[in-house]
């Protein structure tokens, strides 16, 4: 195992890249007579950069050129650039092609209409440094809907692009690294610290055995987030069903029955860390652990990695998502390595807290500072615990946790918090705190400071570092001041009057649509492009991306005045009617909004991620590239701009 991390780590190191924006992709449309069309792909690439031609033995450029039904190819893909000649000791001899290169494919439409994908594969170069290779797609759409699209950097080219990145494998398996890291912070992971310091604090023997229990622990959670992907993935290849992979992590992260019994789980810690009673396990357990110490005490840890991976789910869920929606377009072994990848980094943290215990049980219990330990993460599980019930009230539309109840809970909870800190609340198995430390002392003012932040939210305040953890803003009954809030002055349409507009909102006191031919009839009328937003209820991004980006003023006002937007929820459980369910491919039938959604993002944009922002002009034309979670707003209202200047063309 340390010889494959080494190996795995010095691979990824290796891959460390310069930027994808050094070659911009443009495409272009020659109309011909009789339904004979020309297909130009060309890439403007930035000064000291090349790409190579197709002679390069590692890393040639190929324009590879795919018709639908109702079009043909006519002739071979021509290269209309001249590349520089290039002789190497290791290579050979290639081309490169400096400032463009041009590339032209005659094809003959033989229907009223059609389209062609494009796959574009390159890597580019200067003197000192070199991309990934990278992948770009672009869509000719042939036909009385045929335009040409605006040029767009390589990163956005790719409409297929998802949460979990694109480019090569070891930019994937990076990206899986640094994801794994960065989901010990989600308020679904992080609780389950404590519960890993509370099992192995409980476990005996030598040190010896507590760092092979820890590693155990380690893989096990790498092998259950692995060997079940793996799993998936086979089983999906085989009955060719990419619709159901989604459905099962849909469904995790969103139904009520995992949500309701995550939060039951955080609940029943935190009463354990507060003293009420003693986690054990299952009494049929414990017996076949007597009758073999060693197979039990396995059991255990198995167990416990089983429950991390369950609980943290919801929030791993949606990474997880990502990766598996390599394996609908026929790749096989990237996203069991970009799992394997992204455990490995998430365990990894999990395995040095559990190696943690074991080092504690050397120290002095004097103070019973350990306890307080637990109680204080019980408050924060409680309090975390929340978000579980909040998903499935919003996904289902309850109404029992809106944002204020849920704000006055936590304000409740952390106040509380503050005054255990300061020796004021008492457990059965605290000591009696005389005096409090300076450390703790701290501890207290940031708890009670982090109350006053949240006191104004009452009253409407956005608090837009919570936002990801908190219920959206339109769920408030009472908002003292809407200020930059505020509805425009020019309104598209009455959220009142638009199809389910009486249980779904937009935030900042927008105005748009839940229904894409809704929103299509209403943009053609009043001659404006559609920001299609791709969002779900227990999106933590999406309401990252709606309190730090769409709250930008500029954003705001190209929303408002230069879109019409329509928001479409992929985990909502309303029922549609009969006359609105959908039928896949594979006969199953699509009865709620969210599974209908969701299906048409996989479909179109070969997407299972949200946040996911798709610019559509006329005749459902893709303005520019789509994109997903990026928290630049400048980038943002670089995005929207080039969209307007693409309508307007």
């Amino acid at each position: 195992m340390r010889k494959f991390l080494f190996t795995l780590l010095s691979l990824v190191t290796l891959t460390a890249m310069a930027q994808d924006d050094t070659v911009v992709w443009q495409k272009q449309v020659k109309e011909g007579d009789n339904g004979n069309y020309t297909l130009v792909v060309k890439a403007v690439i930035a000064d000291g950069w090349h790409i190579y031609d197709a002679k390069h033995p590692f890393t040639p450029t190929t324009v590879k050129f795919t018709p639908s039904e109702g079009v043909t190819l006519s002739g071979e893909t021509r290269s209309l650039s001249t590349a520089k000649q290039v002789k190497d000791e290791y290579f050979g001899e290639y081309g490169e092609y400096s400032k463009e290169a041009v590339y032209e494919q005659d094809v003959r439409l033989t229907a009223e209409g059609g389209k062609v994908d494009v796959l574009v594969s390159y890597q580019a170069c200067d003197e000192d440094n070199c991309t990934a290779p990278t992948e770009a797609e672009l869509v000719f759409e042939l036909g009385n809907a045929a335009q040409t699209a605006a040029a767009t950097p390589t990163e956005e080219v790719k409409a297929t692009k998802d949460a979990a990145g694109n480019g090569s494998l070891w930019g994937m398996i990076l990206e899986a690294i640094l994801w794994g890291f960065a989901a010990l912070l989600t308020p679904c992971v992080f609780p389950m610290v404590p519960m890993t310091v509370s099992f192995f604090m409980k476990g005996s023997g030598s040190a010896a055995k507590g760092r092979i229990n820890a590693s155990l622990y380690g893989l096990f959670i790498v092998l259950l987030y692995t060997l079940p992907i793996a799993a998936i993935i086979i089983i999906t290849r085989i009955v060719g069903g990419d619709a159901v992979t989604a459905d099962i992590f849909n469904w995790l992260a969103t139904h009520w029955l995992p949500n309701i019994l995550f939060f039951v789980v955080f609940m029943v810690f935190a009463a354990s860390f507060f003293g009420a009673f003693e986690i054990t396990l299952p009494s049929w357990l414990v017996n076949k652990s007597d009758a073999n110490s060693e197979k039990g005490g396995i059991a255990g840890i198995f167990f416990m990695a089983l429950t991390l991976v369950l609980v943290s789910f919801s929030c791993t869920g949606p990474i997880v998502g990502s990766v598996l929606i390599k394996s609908t377009a026929g790749e096989f072994w990237n996203p069991i390595l970009t799992m394997l990848a992204f455990s490995l980094a998430f365990a990894l943290p999990f395995t040095l807290f559990a190696f943690f215990p074991s080092m504690l049980k050397k120290l002095p219990k004097s103070g019973g500072w350990l306890n307080s330990v637990k109680v204080v993460l019980g408050f924060v599980e409680v309090a975390l615990g929340f978000k579980f019930l909040s998903v499935a009230d919003q996904v289902y539309h309850w109404g029992i946790l809106d944002r204020e109840v849920y704000l006055a809970i936590w304000i409740v909870v952390f106040t509380m918090l503050g005054f255990y800190l300061l020796g004021k609340l008492r457990f059965a198995h605290d000591s009696e705190v005389t005096h409090i430390s300076v450390p703790r002392l701290g501890m207290a003012i940031a708890v009670f400071s982090f109350v006053v932040y949240l006191i104004p939210g009452m009253w409407g305040a956005p608090l837009s570092q919570l936002s990801g953890y908190l219920p959206p803003l339109s769920s408030h009954d009472f908002v003292l001041s809407a200020g930059s809030t505020a509805a425009p002055a020019e309104v598209q349409k009455s959220s009142s009057d638009v199809k389910y507009g009486d249980v779904l909102h937009l935030p900042h006191g927008l105005n748009g649509f839940f229904d894409l031919a809704e929103a299509e009839a209403y943009a053609a009328k009043v001659d404006k492009p559609i920001f299609i937003d791709f969002t779900g209820h227990g999106c933590v991004n999406c309401r990252e991306m709606e309190s730090l980006v769409w709250s930008d003023e500029r954003v705001l006002d190209l929303l408002r005045n230069e879109y019409v937007i329509c928001a479409l929820y992929t985990d909502d459980k309303m029922t549609l009617p009969e006359s609105e369910w959908v039928t896949t491919e594979s006969g199953r039938v699509l009865k709620t909004l969210g599974k209908v959604n969701a299906h048409y993002a996989l479909t179109r944009f070969g997407v299972n991620a949200q946040p996911y922002y798709v610019l559509q002009g006329k005749n459902s034309e893709v303005l520019v590239s789509p994109r997903g979670y990026d928290r630049d707003a400048d980038s943002f209202v670089k995005f929207l701009k080039s969209g307007i200047e693409a309508y307007r063309k």
